[in-house]
């Protein structure tokens, strides 16, 4: 069972997307910010036992993309997934967030209480100072000849620049995804991209980050989320695993799953495992509640 329609919200509408039926259902955040659900369509593996919802947030992908800077914030955000969960009836469900999507879960879960099962937190910071610091960590051992054309690009502010633009794909084939040809989703939420929202709230790049989310931390507030909780993180992320057991430490009661042969896009680099994770995790929220 698939259906699909828009949803207003402050701003303008937004896409989504049902899979499947019954059970508990999960609604999944993407990452980004402005990077739409397409990368994480492989989660319709999760459907089998209940509803998933993917939504694009407003401002790409198949949402509607007003030009309007003062929106990209994640007040705005946190107030959409709001709006969204409302409007999709769901009283009670699992909320996923994928990178910058799981950066939302935790301001939602923090910030508004909701009647969650369960929140799953995937490859995500908690502190994007912090990631700014692992981020230069994992750039120094790029080699030299990359490292000085990335620092000579971002100092002429030349980020279209093929030569930085080839530097970025090799970034992304080391720690973003390792598959070799990339997964279709993938492909298709790059084509789909809302430069706005990442411009606005991110920067011109992933390693030049000028945007008002640079200083966003909730590590200090990870044990107000008041339900259960799973943190997932990649060998080979860009988020390093220990950012991703800090923030596991910092919340009791809360998991944490880490993939040895995974980057930033576990759901697709070790798929099975994965879902066979996520399924019995929310299984156990269920139950547990």
């Amino acid at each position: 069972m698939t259906e699909e329609d828009f949803i207003p919200v402050p701003g303008g509408r937004v896409w989504y997307k049902k899979v499947g039926s019954g059970g508990l259902p999960l609604l999944v955040l993407h990452g980004g910010p402005g990077f739409p659900h397409d990368y994480l369509m492989a989660l319709e593996d999760l459907a089998d036992h209940r509803a998933v919802y993917f939504f694009d947030q407003l401002g790409c992908g198949r949402s509607e993309r007003p030009d309007n800077e003062s929106l990209w914030t994640v007040d705005f955000y946190v107030d959409e997934v709001e709006v969204v969960r409302q409007a999709l009836g769901l009283e009670r469900c699992h909320l996923f967030g994928s990178s910058w999507g799981g950066m939302l879960g935790m301001a939602y879960a923090i910030d508004r209480r909701p009647p969650l099962a369960s929140l799953i937190v995937s490859n995500s910071p908690a502190s994007v100072p912090r990631q700014l610091g692992d981020i230069a960590e994992l750039r120094a051992q790029l080699p030299e000849e990359l490292q000085q054309q990335m620092d000579w690009h971002e100092q002429n502010g030349l980020f279209d620049c093929p030569e930085y633009v080839a530097a970025s794909a090799f970034w992304f084939k080391r720690h973003i995804c390792r598959l070799s040809p990339w997964p279709i989703g993938l492909e298709r939420a790059f084509a789909g991209a809302g430069i706005g929202p990442y411009h606005a709230m991110w920067g011109p790049s992933e390693f030049f980050v000028t945007g008002n989310l640079r200083n966003w931390d909730v590590t200090s507030r990870l044990a107000e989320i008041n339900v259960p909780t799973l943190f997932i993180s990649g060998e080979h992320d860009e988020i390093r695993e220990a950012h991703v057991r800090a923030m596991h430490e910092a919340l009791p009661g809360s998991e944490h799953h880490h993939y040895m042969q995974s980057a930033h896009l576990p759901f697709e680099e070790e798929r099975t495992l994965f879902m066979q994770r996520v399924s019995n995790f929310m299984e156990r929220a269920e139950a547990d509640n």
